[in-house]
C-alpha cells in the first residue's frame, strides 16, 4: 500500500472520473451519500451523546459509500444494505479513527474558542449575510482564530482522508491509517490542490449559471439550482473513491465485502 506520488493535473481528472463513476450507476451512489448524511443528522439529533456517536460511526459509513464505488466500479451488483457494509470490516479500528479525529477537532476548536469566544457566532452570521465579510475580517481576534482552526484543522482532514479506507480495506490499526493518509496526502498536495480549485471552479461556475437563469426567470433557474447539488455532493464522493485507487492503487485483500 505504498502512496504514489502523481501530478497536479490528476487533481482535475478524479473530478472527471468522479462524475463517469457516478454515471453508472447514479442511483446507488446518491442514495448511498444522502442516506449516510441522513443517518448522521438523525443521531446526532439525540440529546447529550449524539453528536459523540455520530463521530464514532462516521468512518463505518463512509466506508459503506467506497464500497458501494468499488461495487459500481468493478459492474457488481449492490443494493442499499451495502451503506452498513463498513460495520463488518475492522469496526473497532474505524471507531478510534472517528475518536482520534473527533478529539483533534475539539483540540483545535478549543484553542480557536480561546483566542475568539465568539468565533462560530461571528462567522454564522457572515455566513448568512447578517454580517459583511469584510467588516468580519477587519476583527483582527477573529481572523487570528480562524487562521488557526485553518492551520490546525489541514493536517487533521489530511490524516483522516484515507484513514476509513486502509483501516478498514487494508485490514491497519488506526494510528497506523491515520498516519499513511496524512503522508499519502502530503506527498500528493499538488493533485490535491488542483483537485480542490477544480471543485471550486465547477461550484462557482453553476451558481454563476443558476444567477444568470435566475435574472432571465426565476423558475429556469429553479431546476438547476434543485439538481446541481443532488448531483454535484455524490460525484464529490465517487472522486474521494478515485483519489484513493489512484493514490494507493490497490488496498487491501481482493474481498472486501
Amino acid at each position: 500500500m505504498q502512496a504514489r506520488m502523481l501530478p497536479a493535473q490528476r487533481g482535475w481528472a478524479w473530478i472527471f472520473d468522479g462524475f463517469s463513476l457516478w454515471r453508472r450507476n447514479p442511483a446507488l451512489i446518491t442514495f448511498l451519500v444522502f442516506g449516510c448524511s441522513l443517518c448522521l443528522l438523525l443521531i446526532a439529533a439525540i440529546p447529550l451523546i449524539g453528536q459523540v456517536i455520530m463521530s464514532l460511526i462516521m468512518p463505518a459509513l463512509s466506508l459503506g459509500i467506497f464500497n458501494g464505488c468499488k461495487a459500481v466500479a468493478e459492474r457488481r451488483k449492490a443494493g442499499p444494505d451495502i451503506l452498513l457494509s463498513g460495520f463488518r470490516q475492522n469496526l473497532p479500528e474505524l471507531v478510534k479513527i472517528g475518536g482520534i479525529y473527533l478529539a483533534g477537532t475539539l483540540a483545535v476548536m478549543g484553542v480557536s474558542l480561546l483566542i475568539d469566544g465568539e468565533m462560530n457566532i461571528k462567522l454564522s452570521k457572515a455566513m448568512l449575510g447578517r454580517v459583511g465579510w469584510g467588516e468580519t475580517l477587519d476583527d483582527p481576534t477573529f481572523t487570528l482564530a480562524l487562521l488557526v482552526a485553518t492551520i490546525g484543522s489541514t493536517p487533521l482532514m489530511m490524516a483522516y482522508w484515507f484513514a476509513p479506507l486502509l483501516a478498514g480495506w487494508g485490514q491497519v490499526p488506526a494510528a497506523k491509517a491515520l498516519f499513511f493518509s496524512f503522508i499519502a496526502c502530503l506527498r500528493n498536495w499538488r493533485a490535491f490542490l488542483a483537485y480542490g480549485i477544480g471543485l471550486l471552479v465547477v461550484a462557482l461556475g453553476a451558481g454563476m449559471l443558476i444567477s444568470i437563469l435566475g435574472l432571465v426567470s426565476p423558475l429556469l433557474a429553479m431546476l438547476p439550482a434543485l439538481v446541481f447539488p443532488v448531483v454535484f455532493i455524490p460525484v464529490i464522493f465517487a472522486s474521494f473513491y478515485i483519489n484513493a485507487l489512484d493514490v494507493f492503487e490497490h488496498i487491501g485483500p481482493d474481498e472486501l465485502i
